[in-house]
């Protein structure tokens, strides 16, 4: 087997398949805010998962390509359409499609993106197209369960953290774990091994999310993209104010409604004072405990899938370098 040891050489190749990869021509504006989001860049995370669970199996990894664009696709379809939902005037630090062009053209965009993704789904071999395509299906259906479920605890103060997994799970956890699990199948992978690199890429995702959650609140501004303080500005349900609701007693826990209830307030003042309370909790240190408990079920599903050694390290070096993004 050729070894292959730089994930450069999987990005540069997947790189290069999204440039060529035509999406339609005409009319303009139905396809330009497809190339838009696409060239917004983005960690390329799921793609490159996909590619290199194909090479676990074998060293034709390159027929994963058009496959693994697919699930970009999806991916950036899903946050085309989350935008409008969520109103949101930037991605990526660019304006979304919707502020760029309309709603209207923003809705319609995102719908041929999903076809993209199936056409693009096709160029997997005969014998394996109906189990992809069974997958894809269930994952994107779950994607969908999950963002409206996300909706659902908008309006809701008695989220339990059983919930707030689920939610996640299905809106965000199960794409990362069917990109693994489309590698795999491509490649020739059995059952037994598809599954465990599905079941991996949702641990680690569900560790994603909680960190994201984490980094929100505790994260260093300079590395961390977005607005420090966020979510708790915005009242987000997230596993730290979830927890926060449930764990906090008498005096702490009207001093977090009080805060959680104000129409008017500093910004600073609340992400103050509510982190305040979350250090009073150990929320931070339950959140980090939780995370590591997903990342380590996540290298605990890699490390059971029977393929080579080496490849299997490259894999879970590079999940280990996602992990201690700070972005």
């Amino acid at each position: 087997m050729t070894q292959t040891t730089n994930p450069l050489v999987f990005l540069e190749a997947l790189h290069q398949e999204i440039q060529q990869t035509e999406y339609g021509q005409q009319p303009a504006e139905l396809y330009d805010p497809i190339s838009y989001i696409m060239n917004l860049g983005g960690k390329r995370m799921r793609p490159l998962l996909t590619l290199m669970a194909a090479y676990l199996f074998g060293d034709d990894w390159r027929r994963a390509l058009k496959p693994a664009v697919a699930v970009e696709v999806f991916h950036n379809f899903t946050l085309m359409h989350d935008d409008i939902m969520d109103q949101a005037p930037l991605r990526r630090g660019q304006p979304t499609v919707h502020e760029k062009w309309n709603h209207n053209i923003a809705i319609l965009s995102g719908d041929v993106m999903l076809v993209n993704a199936y056409e693009l789904l096709l160029d997997v071999e005969t014998p394996k197209l109906k189990k992809v395509l069974s997958r894809f299906n269930r994952t994107a259906a779950d994607v969908c369960e999950g963002q409206q479920l996300d909706m659902n605890f908008e309006t809701r103060w008695d989220v339990t953290e059983d919930e707030y997994i689920e939610m996640i799970k299905l809106k965000t956890s199960v794409l990362l774990g069917f990109a693994l699990e489309l590698g795999g199948i491509i490649a020739g992978a059995d059952d037994a091994a598809s599954s465990l690199l599905r079941e991996g890429g949702i641990n680690i995702g569900l560790g994603f999310q909680l960190k994201d959650d984490l980094l929100d609140v505790y994260g260093d501004p300079a590395k961390f993209g977005k607005q420090v303080g966020g979510d708790i500005i915005a009242n987000k349900k997230t596993f730290l104010l979830i927890e926060a609701l449930q764990q906090s007693r008498g005096d702490l826990k009207a001093e977090l409604i009080g805060w959680l209830s104000a129409t008017e307030f500093d910004k600073q003042e609340k992400v103050q004072a509510v982190t305040a309370i979350y250090d009073q909790l150990g929320i931070r240190q339950l959140t980090e405990e939780r995370i590591n408990n997903y990342f380590t079920r996540g290298f605990a599903n890699f490390g059971q899938v029977s393929a080579d050694p080496a490849r299997k390290a490259l894999l879970m070096d590079f999940t280990e370098q996602l992990i201690g993004r700070e972005s």
